[in-house]
């Protein structure tokens, strides 16, 4: 990780060859061990907190999360799987069509094994901080929030992916792990958890971070406003939503406040999808990838390796392809406002759709679109020859998490391609649009207003880069804000919905969005009732309410606990 200049403490296991009789052998200390006592230092309790950080982004292909494009994405209708059909990681088949999903998906056991990983790894920074004097090691306190609040995060995520999930601590022994329970605490119990993680890393950070990409307040605060927004949105065992917490949608405002002031919006929405925008005044926290950094490979995106495009200065794999629904969602009326309920009534696809239609720059931002250039790079434009199956998955690819291959931070991992471009968990936008959902949700509508129409703004102001070779735009951009007419609670609540897919389309937030607002079935269903006449291979595709909100448990898991871990409803 860029920011870590100490060496990382590594342990090794080497497997040797030898006889049952060379019993003297085995009894030899193997050369450079260290023992449990010997990481108690203060030193080493470092070490194990850079690998708790090290966790963020050890995802692979197979079973990404540092952006969760296959859950978010191509759960939520913003994406197909994409790649060499429907048998290429078919996993992510079944995600996107339900229908197909299983308890037994190997893709899933793996999600669950490697976020544990990194909560295990937080577990054992904090049973040795907890027993460390504070004398000895004057950051004790900051290293506990840091790692709290990482903790937070993983269990964030498989909290919004399975809902139900043991939660173990530092307190619990290793060879205890499969004992506690996935149902030991409530929905609400859980969510409680983790803001108490989140509370406890701001009561401990700094403001600022002496290194670059540790947690500070800030972040420790957008988080725990995250959290609590989540935790709003009630949930009975059915998974729709009951009610809305407002004391906790009240507490979400009273974060963002103390956010807000600490960052700002980049002039250009590009900056955020560029290695110049890394760490810039919209990051919150984001994961810190590095290349040439003295290992084989260096530490870049391997979760998102599979979205490049199949031209020759990339190669593969045409993964996470940006749906035609989300593409027609980009279209604008005669004011600059979301075409709400008509914005598919027809499709966006000849190069003069672009130009006869007005369009929220944000989509030449999103989507790679066949003739228009590529990445911001006015000679290098996109073409249906670099698709790797259009006839299944259509003509468009995802951009936001791609670098050119004359980027700095391009670097191929044969035969996949990656970058160590920062990826941000939270982006200032993000905390903008918490706070104007739990001002609409608490009928404050009128103040909501101002926080949209600030993001819509920086998006009219945000065409400086899409350009053509010579110059003009590649698209049509109208984009305005929305006016105090008409603003009632309804209507604003739509905008901020509609506001949070284009900003956020392709980062990984869509599905998850739905759920915690309660309408994933029915807006999934009759998305997949207009898409599957478009997409052959979703003509089965179903959600079923109670059960698609989130994954199974995994049957390797159930069994590894030998029946304590219950599988969610449904499954």
């Amino acid at each position: 990780m860029k920011f870590f200049k100490s060496s990382i403490l590594a342990l090794s296991l080497l497997g040797l060859s030898v006889s049952c009789n060379d019993k003297d052998f085995l009894d030899v200390q193997p050369i450079g061990a260290l023992s449990d006592e010997q990481l108690n230092s203060p030193a080493n309790i470092d070490k194990q907190v850079i690998a708790a950080y090290s966790q963020l982004g050890n995802d692979v292909y197979r079973a990404p999360y540092t952006s969760m494009w296959p859950y978010g994405n191509v759960r939520g209708g913003d994406a197909y799987k994409g790649g060499n059909g429907t048998a290429d990681v078919d996993a992510f088949h079944f995600y996107e069509t339900f229908t197909f999903n299983r308890v037994d998906v190997g893709n899933t056991d793996e999600l669950w094994f490697l976020i544990y990983i990194g909560i295990s790894r937080c577990n054992d920074a904090l049973r040795r901080l907890n027993a460390v004097d504070a004398t000895a090691m004057p950051t004790k306190a900051v290293r506990q929030g840091e790692v709290r609040f990482l903790r937070g995060h993983y269990y964030f995520l498989l909290k919004e992916l399975f809902k139900r999930v043991p939660y173990i601590d530092e307190t619990v022994p290793t060879d205890q792990y499969a004992t506690v329970s996935n149902v030991a605490l409530s929905n609400d119990e859980l969510w409680t958890k983790l803001a108490d993680d989140f509370r406890f890393a701001v009561a401990n950070l700094p403001d600022n971070q002496p290194e670059i990409g540790r947690a500070n307040k800030a972040a420790a605060r957008a988080y725990l406003a995250k959290t609590l927004l989540y935790q709003a949105y009630v949930q009975n065992d059915a998974h729709a939503v009951t009610s809305i917490d407002a004391a906790r949608l009240q507490e979400v405002v009273t974060l963002c406040d103390q956010v807000i002031p600490k960052h700002a919006l980049h002039p250009d929405f590009a900056t955020n999808f560029l290695t110049a925008g890394d760490n810039g005044s919209e990051s919150v926290f984001a994961i810190q990838f590095s290349r040439n950094d003295g290992t084989p490979k260096g530490r870049t995106q391997r979760g998102n390796e599979l979205s490049y495009p199949m031209n020759p200065d990339y190669g593969c794999c045409g993964f996470h392809q940006p749906s035609q629904n989300l593409v027609n969602a980009f279209k604008t009326d005669a004011q600059g406002l979301p075409l709400f309920a008509t914005f598919n009534n027809a499709d966006l696809t000849t190069p003069a759709d672009f130009q006869n239609n007005t369009v929220d720059p944000r989509l030449d931002h999103t989507v790679a679109i066949p003739s228009h250039p590529y990445k911001y790079a006015p000679t290098f434009v996109f073409e249906t020859s670099w698709l790797r199956d259009q006839n299944t998955y259509g003509v468009y690819m995802s951009m936001k998490e791609n670098v050119l291959p004359s980027d700095p931070s391009f670097q191929k991992t044969p035969p996949f391609m990656s970058s160590s471009k920062n990826w941000a968990l939270i982006r200032l936008a993000d905390v903008l649009l918490w706070k104007a959902e739990a001002l609409i949700e608490l009928n404050r509508a009128a103040e909501a207003r101002p926080l949209i129409n600030q993001i819509r703004a920086r998006a009219q102001k945000s065409t400086a880069r899409l350009k053509n070779a010579a110059g003009a735009g590649i698209s049509n951009y109208l984009i305005g804000e929305y006016p105090a007419a008409n603003w009632t609670q309804d209507y604003a609540r739509q905008a901020l919905r509609y506001e949070r897919r284009m900003e956020f389309a392709m980062e990984g937030f869509r599905f998850f969005d739905l759920v915690r607002w309660g309408i994933a079935g029915d807006y999934l269903n009759a998305y997949f009732d207009k898409e599957k006449a478009k997409r052959q291979y979703l003509r089965d595709a179903r959600f079923t309410k109670g059960r698609d909100e989130y994954l199974p448990i995994p049957l390797n898991q159930i069994n590894f606990s030998k029946g304590v871990y219950k599988q969610n409803p449904g499954w």
